[in-house]
C-alpha cells in the first residue's frame, strides 16, 4: 500500500540532501544543453529526460509499495502538474539553447516571488506589504538580469520566463496534493505521464549519439532527474521547508561552475547583480514566511 511517510527531525541529512538536490538539478540542465549543443533534438532530450525518470522510479516504488503506486486520489490535478512539469522543462531546455545556464538559473530564482503571487491568486492566500515590496523588488531583480533595453538581449528570454511560469504552478499544485498523494505516486505520473506524451514526438527526431560520452550523458540525465527529485522529497521529510529554501541558491554557484568547466562561458556582471537582488528577495520572503509560521504556531488556539 502507497503511504505518506512521517517526518523525522533531521535537520543536517536534510540540508546535505537539499545540496545535492540542487545540484542535480544543475546536473539536468547541463546535460540537456551539451545534448542539444551535440546534435540531439529538444523533444528527444526532453524525452530522455523524464524516460529516464519513470523507469527508476518504477524499479525503486513498485516492488515496495505495489500498484498501490499507480493509483491517484487527485487524478485532474496530478495531470495538471505532470503538464507544468513539462511545460517548465521543455521550455527551459529550448531556451538552454541559446542563453547561458547562469541567465536561465538567475530567472528560476525568482520562483518565491512568483510562487507567492500565484499563491494568492490561486490558494487564497493573504500577503502583507512587506511581501509585495519583496516581490516587486524581485522582479527589478529579473529585469536586470533579462535586460530588455539591451542589445544583447535575446528573444529566447521569454521561453525561460514560461519555464518560470510553469514550475511556479507545478509548485502551487505540489502543495495542493501535499498530504494527499505519496511521493512515490507524484514521481512515477510526473515523469511518466511527461514520457508519454513526448514518445510520439521523438519518434520522428530520434537520433543516436555518435560519442561515447554522448551515451553517457543520455543515460545518467534520466538519473540526475529522478536522484533530484528523490533527494529533494527525502530533504522535506527530514527538515522543515523553511530551512531548506535557501539552500536552493546554490545553484547559482553550481551553475557557474558549470557554464565556465563545460560550456566556458563566464556569468555576466549583469546576471550576477540581477541574481543577487532576486536572491535577497527570496530570502526575504522566505524569513517572513518562517516568521509568520512561527508566530501562528505559538498563538494559542481560541477556544
Amino acid at each position: 500500500m502507497s503511504v505518506l511517510k512521517p517526518k523525522e527531525d533531521r535537520p543536517g541529512l536534510g540540508l546535505l540532501l537539499m545540496a545535492m538536490a540542487v545540484l542535480g538539478f544543475t546536473c539536468i540542465d547541463t546535460s540537456a544543453k551539451w545534448l542539444m549543443l551535440s546534435g540531439l533534438a529538444v523533444v528527444q532530450v526532453v524525452f530522455l529526460r523524464y524516460l529516464g525518470h519513470f523507469i527508476l522510479s518504477l524499479v525503486v516504488f513498485l516492488p515496495t509499495e505495489g500498484a498501490e503506486a499507480l493509483r491517484s486520489k487527485s487524478p485532474k490535478l496530478q495531470m495538471a502538474r505532470s503538464a507544468c512539469l513539462l511545460g517548465s522543462t521543455a521550455l527551459n531546455f529550448v531556451a538552454l539553447q541559446f542563453l547561458p545556464i547562469t541567465v536561465t538559473t538567475a530567472i528560476m530564482f525568482s520562483m518565491p516571488v512568483t510562487v507567492t503571487v500565484l499563491s494568492v491568486l490561486l490558494l487564497g492566500e493573504t500577503v502583507g506589504l512587506r511581501r509585495v515590496l519583496a516581490v516587486l523588488v524581485g522582479f527589478c531583480g529579473v529585469l536586470v538580469v533579462v535586460q530588455p533595453w539591451g542589445v544583447d538581449f535575446h528573444p529566447a528570454i521569454f521561453l525561460s520566463l514560461g519555464a518560470l511560469c510553469c514550475a511556479s504552478l507545478y509548485f502551487v499544485m505540489t502543495r495542493m496534493l501535499a498530504g494527499k498523494e505519496s511521493n512515490a505516486t507524484s514521481q512515477i505520473w510526473s515523469s511518466g505521464l511527461a514520457a508519454l506524451c513526448m514518445l510520439p514526438l521523438v519518434i520522428h527526431h530520434w537520433q543516436w549519439p555518435d560519442s561515447t560520452v554522448g551515451w553517457v550523458v543520455m543515460g545518467l540525465i534520466g538519473t540526475f532527474g529522478f536522484g533530484a527529485h528523490a533527494a529533494a522529497t527525502v530533504a522535506h521529510r527530514l527538515a522543515d521547508a523553511s530551512l531548506l529554501a535557501p539552500m536552493n541558491y546554490l545553484q547559482l554557484i553550481s551553475a557557474s561552475a558549470a557554464g565556465v568547466l563545460v560550456f566556458g562561458t563566464w556569468p555576466t556582471m549583469w546576471t550576477l547583480a540581477g541574481a543577487l537582488i532576486i536572491v535577497g528577495s527570496g530570502l526575504y520572503i522566505w524569513r517572513r514566511e518562517r516568521r509568520l509560521g512561527r508566530e501562528a504556531r505559538q498563538t494559542p488556539p481560541v477556544r
